[in-house]
């Protein structure tokens, strides 16, 4: 069942995942939000391509390291949403902007720490919390994570140690929010064919092979994969599920 008039704000849509997640949430009928970093040109053709299916989009910068910028972001899309929609709440926060960072721990520096720290948990932890008073009751929060809080991959030591503090936040933020009827998930990728981190998934073979003979299906991700679950954690269809780690990686190291 399609919920018309839902507004979502998806950070990082301007590429990769978040791209296909603001396309999805488009195609079940709901107006979109999405941030970008550096690229405006392509965040403005997903928006475009947005409007070409009849919906209302936009696109607004956040650059998520800076923590100290996000009360200025939000007062920008409060803006937004007064001049746009004429609106001063939303219904879905996905938060899925990141970087990706292969850096074995031996090598590892404080500044590597903060910085995916700042990227990965605190600005996600305090965005949400600016952004909840403008969430509708009964919205949704939803929290990208990794395959790599279950199952170890050299290097990522400092990523998936902040992906794993974002997993135990899901759970707190889902008690908190319960009583305003707001689900909040975080929903865990494994390997997917995108240009994050350097696109090591989709243009080395060698790797995409090896990759694929661990999954279960046999082949890694698909932007479109990951997608088409946000757009149902958002449906009415997916209302009951709360506080859960939804891992989409297609069987991964089983």
């Amino acid at each position: 069942m399609i919920i018309e008039n839902k507004i979502a704000l998806v950070t990082g849509g301007s590429r990769g995942l978040g791209k296909d997640m603001a396309l999805q949430l488009a195609r079940n009928g709901h107006d979109v939000v999405l941030t970008y970093q550096s690229r405006e040109d392509a965040a403005l053709e997903v928006v475009n391509e947005i409007v070409a299916m009849g919906k209302n989009a936009a696109a607004l910068s956040l650059d998520t390291n800076d923590v100290a910028s996000l009360p200025d972001f939000v007062k920008t899309f409060l803006r937004l949403l007064q001049s746009k929609w004429k609106k001063q709440t939303f219904d879905f926060l996905i938060n899925n902007a990141g970087v990706g960072a292969t850096i074995p721990f031996a090598q590892a520096t404080e500044a590597d720490f903060d910085r995916l720290m700042n990227i990965h948990f605190k600005s996600v932890y305090f965005l949400t919390q600016q952004l909840l008073p403008l969430v509708n009751d009964g919205g949704r929060i939803i929290n990208i994570s990794t395959g790599t809080t279950r199952f170890c991959v050299p290097g990522y030591s400092i990523y998936s140690s902040m992906k794993g503090a974002v997993e135990v936040f899901t759970r707190y933020l889902a008690k908190e929010t319960g009583p305003r009827k707001i689900t909040v998930n975080v929903v865990a990728p494994g390997p997917v064919a995108t240009d994050f981190n350097n696109g090591g998934n989709r243009d080395n073979p060698e790797r995409n092979k090896m990759l694929a003979s661990q999954t279960a299906l046999g082949r890694v991700g698909e932007a479109k994969d990951i997608g088409g679950i946000i757009a149902f954690l958002c449906s009415e269809e997916g209302g009951w599920i709360n506080g859960q780690r939804i891992e989409v990686t297609g069987g991964i190291n089983l």
